[in-house]
């Protein structure tokens, strides 16, 4: 297998100018940003800086504004989390695999964390099994967890619950962290909201939603057919008219929108930032968007 850490070195080079990757590596550099550094000295104000960090007192005394400096006191933990159950075998929207988008974006942030020098862990799994890989430095560290996330993803492995790797780091794992959550549209319930709040009141969280695939294409495959579809997670099948009429259609989008909603807001109420993002393509905006909003939310 070609290595996968290249692959998505090569797809930030492709749908990312160099101006833009520094953009990124500023935002990931601004989560922890107040959280575990240290103060080190004072600088001038210039434009684009952070009002929240003018030290108001210095700056009266100066007659200017300055801005307070730090160093960081210890290298970050980044803490990748992902479903690899048979739901990240369906198709997204764009049409690729959800496992291989998920891939690409566990691999984009554990890159930028690389290359801020912090240490990079996962945790994966489904139903019947969580992997808990501890967090290390290097290139060939993140090539590992990312061959395990693309090789335990399938539409023959055990039914997702993602449940289960949430609780399993609620339960284990130490200290404050970054945890990055790429998960399929999952549905709002009682228990996850209540496992979001004991984790947020931990850990700082990102969680990226990969998009599912329309119910029915616009346009037909090859000889005009169009193919039957099913439901990875239970193996139902929908046959290709019935996913084509306007009362099955319009359901599902009502029903789609409103487990939308309820995510979002169960998310929103504990404390966690939430971007969604539907392709390999748009992974390395919607990183810079979640990055963003994190840290004005902050």
């Amino acid at each position: 297998m070609a290595s996968l850490l290249l692959r998505v070195k090569s797809k930030m080079a492709i749908f990312a100018h160099r101006k833009a990757r520094g953009l990124l590596d500023g935002e990931y550099g601004s989560v922890f940003r107040g959280r575990s550094l240290d103060f080190d000295d004072l600088r001038a104000y210039v434009p684009g800086d952070e009002v929240r960090d003018i030290d108001w007192k210095a700056s009266a005394r100066h007659g200017s504004p300055l801005i307070k400096r730090y160093v960081a006191v210890r290298r970050q933990t980044l803490l990748l989390l992902t479903d690899t159950g048979r739901n990240m075998a369906a198709i997204s929207r764009t049409g690729e695999p959800k496992k291989d988008i998920a891939v690409m974006a566990l691999g984009v942030m554990g890159y930028l964390a690389h290359r801020h020098g912090d240490v990079v862990g996962l945790v994966s799994g489904d139903s019947v099994r969580t992997r808990f890989i501890p967090a290390k430095g290097g290139e060939a560290h993140l090539e590992r967890l990312l061959r395990q996330v693309h090789g335990d993803a399938g539409a023959g492995v055990a039914p997702s619950r993602l449940e289960d790797q949430l609780d399993h780091v609620a339960r284990t794992v130490k200290g404050r962290n970054l945890l990055f959550v790429v998960a399929d549209e999952i549905a709002a319930t009682p228990a996850m909201a209540g496992l979001l709040r004991r984790l947020r009141a931990q850990h700082e969280i990102l969680w990226l939603t990969v998009r599912d695939a329309d119910l029915a294409p616009s346009q037909p495959g090859p000889g005009g057919a169009v193919a039957d579809f099913y439901s990875v997670a239970d193996y139902v099948f929908l046959p290709a008219h019935l996913a084509q009429s306007d009362t099955v259609v319009a359901a599902y989008t009502k029903g789609i929108a409103e487990r939308d909603a309820a995510r979002k807001a169960m998310l929103r109420q504990a404390g966690i930032t939430e971007g969604d993002v539907a392709g390999s393509q748009g992974v390395v905006t919607a990183l810079f968007a979640l990055l963003e909003r994190h840290r004005r939310a902050g």
